[in-house]
C-alpha cells in the first residue's frame, strides 16, 4: 500500500497531461491521483467506472508501456509514474462495495451478442442510461477473451465475477451457452422486440498455417488450448509454439506453469518484430522460454517439426527482404505443437443474417460509430479490427452505445 501512495505523490499533476492524451479511453489520471491522496475512494472509483467500466480489468493488462505510462512525463528520468497500481487499487476496492442503480426505464430492448470486453462496456453504459439488456454468449460465463484467452496468472477471473455482480445491480440478463447464428438468429430477435442489436463476438477463429500436419493428434490451437489448458494433459516434455504474439507468450507461459514440458517459441522473424509486448517477450524469457528467430516452419510431423532457416538481407536501396533457405532444412524435435498465429472472426452470424457486410479478412465493417451495413445491427471490438487490447475495445464501444442511443431515440422520434 505504501508503494502506491508513493505512486501517487510522485505524479507531478501535470496541467497538460500527457498520460491522458495517451490513454485510449482518456482517464483523467491527474484529477484520480488527488482523489486518491485525499481519501475520496468512493468518488475516484466511480469516475473510473463512469470513464471505463472495465477500469479494474485494463489496470492489470493494459500495455501501460505503451498508453499512460509510456506518454508520462517522467520517462525522460526514466522512472514514470505506473498509474495502473493506482487504478487497481481503487478499481478493485470499487468493485467490492458499489452498488450501482440502472437509469429510468425507458422501455426498449437492446440485444448484446457476446459477453466480451465489446458487449460487457456496452452492457453497463446502456442499462445506466436506462435500457433493458440482454447479453447472449455461446459460453457458459461471461468474460469472453478474459475469461477463456487470458490465464489466471496475468488476470484472476475473481473480477469477473465481481463486474458480474454490479451488472446484476443494474438489471442487466446474461442468457448463456446460446449460440447466435445456426438456430437462433438475428432476424428472430428483432421479431421479438429488440430496438437494437450489437455483436461484439471477437476473434475465435484460429488462423492456419496451412502446412502439412496441420491435422496430426500433436498438433493445437493456442487460441482453444487457452480456452481450457487443463484438458490438454498429453503435451509431453517439449512444446514448441510457432507465433510471437501475447497469445503464444500466454500459452507458454501457462504450459510452463502447469507441466513440467520445455517449451521452445518458433518465430520467422527477428526479435525486434516479435508481436508480444516487450514486457510479456521478457517475462516469458524469464519463466523458461526458449525464443527461436529467423525459423520458417514449413511441416510438422508426429515428433516435431520441419524448419527452413530465415535469410535477412540488406538491399543496396536501404530495404529489408527475407528468404527461406530452402536448402537447409532440419528438424526440431518436439512432443506438442502449438500454433498461435493469430485468429480471425467466427461466421455463425454473418452467413445466417442478411444485410451485414464484411472485409476480406471476415471482419465485420462497420461506419466509424460502430453502425453495421444493416439498420439497427452495430458492431465493435476485434470482430471489427481484429485483435487489439481491451482498452480499444471500450474506447471504440464507448461511440457505439451514444450511436445507438441515438438511434433509438430517433426511431422513435424521442427528445
Amino acid at each position: 500500500m505504501s508503494d502506491i501512495i508513493q505512486e501517487a505523490q510522485r505524479c507531478l499533476k501535470c496541467k497538460r497531461p500527457l498520460c491522458k492524451e495517451g490513454c485510449p479511453v482518456r482517464t483523467e489520471i491527474p484529477t484520480i491521483m488527488q482523489m486518491f491522496l485525499e481519501g475520496k475512494m468512493d468518488e475516484a472509483g466511480a469516475m473510473l467506472f463512469e470513464n471505463n467500466p472495465l477500469s479494474a480489468v485494463c489496470s492489470l493488462i493494459c500495455p501501460h508501456e505503451k498508453n499512460c505510462m509510456g506518454h508520462c512525463v517522467l520517462n525522460h528520468k526514466g522512472s514514470p509514474i505506473k498509474f495502473f497500481e493506482v487504478e487497481n487499487y481503487i478499481s478493485s476496492f470499487f468493485l467490492d462495495k458499489a452498488k450501482l442503480q440502472p437509469g429510468e426505464k425507458n422501455g426498449h430492448l437492446v440485444g448484446i451478442i457476446g459477453a466480451g470486453p465489446a458487449g460487457l462496456t456496452l452492457a453497463i453504459i446502456l442499462a445506466q442510461k436506462g435500457y433493458d439488456v440482454t447479453i447472449i454468449d455461446s459460453k457458459d460465463k461471461i468474460g469472453g477473451v478474459l475469461r477463456y484467452g487470458i490465464p489466471e496468472f496475468r488476470l484472476p477471473k475473481s473480477i469477473l465475477d465481481r463486474l458480474l455482480n454490479r451488472m446484476s445491480d443494474l438489471g442487466i440478463k446474461f442468457r448463456p451457452n446460446t449460440l447466435i447464428g445456426p438456430t437462433v438468429t438475428i432476424d428472430d430477435m428483432f421479431e421479438d422486440g429488440y430496438d437494437a442489436i450489437f455483436i461484439g463476438t471477437g476473434v475465435w477463429k484460429p488462423n492456419r498455417l496451412r502446412i502439412p500436419g496441420e491435422t496430426l493428434g500433436n498438433v493445437h490451437f493456442a487460441i482453444d488450448f487457452l480456452k481450457n489448458p487443463d484438458s490438454y494433459n498429453n503435451l509431453g516434455d517439449h512444446v514448441v509454439i510457432i507465433g510471437a504474439g501475447n497469445v503464444a507468450m500466454d500459452a507458454a507461459r501457462t504450459i510452463l506453469r502447469k507441466t513440467a514440458a520445455k517449451v521452445d517459441i518458433i518465430f520467422f522473424r527477428g526479435r525486434e518484430e516479435v508481436t508480444a509486448l516487450e514486457e510479456e517477450l521478457m517475462l516469458a524469457e524469464v519463466d523458461g522460454v526458449k525464443m527461436n528467430y529467423y525459423l520458417n516452419t514449413v511441416k510438422i510431423e508426429p515428433d516435431g517439426i520441419i524448419v527452413e532457416p530465415v535469410l535477412k538481407i540488406e538491399n543496396e536501396d536501404g530495404t529489408v527482404s527475407y528468404k527461406n533457405d530452402s536448402e537447409h532444412p532440419y528438424k526440431i524435435d518436439s512432443s506438442s505443437v502449438i500454433i498461435a498465429i493469430g485468429q480471425g472472426a467466427q461466421t455463425n452470424i454473418v452467413k445466417n443474417t442478411k444485410q451485414i457486410d464484411t472485409n476480406q479478412r471476415g471482419l465485420i465493417e462497420t461506419s466509424e460509430k460502430g453502425a453495421t451495413t444493416r439498420p439497427g445491427v452495430y458492431a465493435a471490438g476485434d470482430v471489427v479490427s481484429g485483435a487489439r487490447t481491451v482498452v480499444e475495445a471500450v474506447a471504440a464501444t464507448k461511440k457505439v452505445a451514444e450511436e445507438i442511443d441515438q438511434y433509438i431515440k430517433n426511431k422513435y422520434n424521442e427528445a
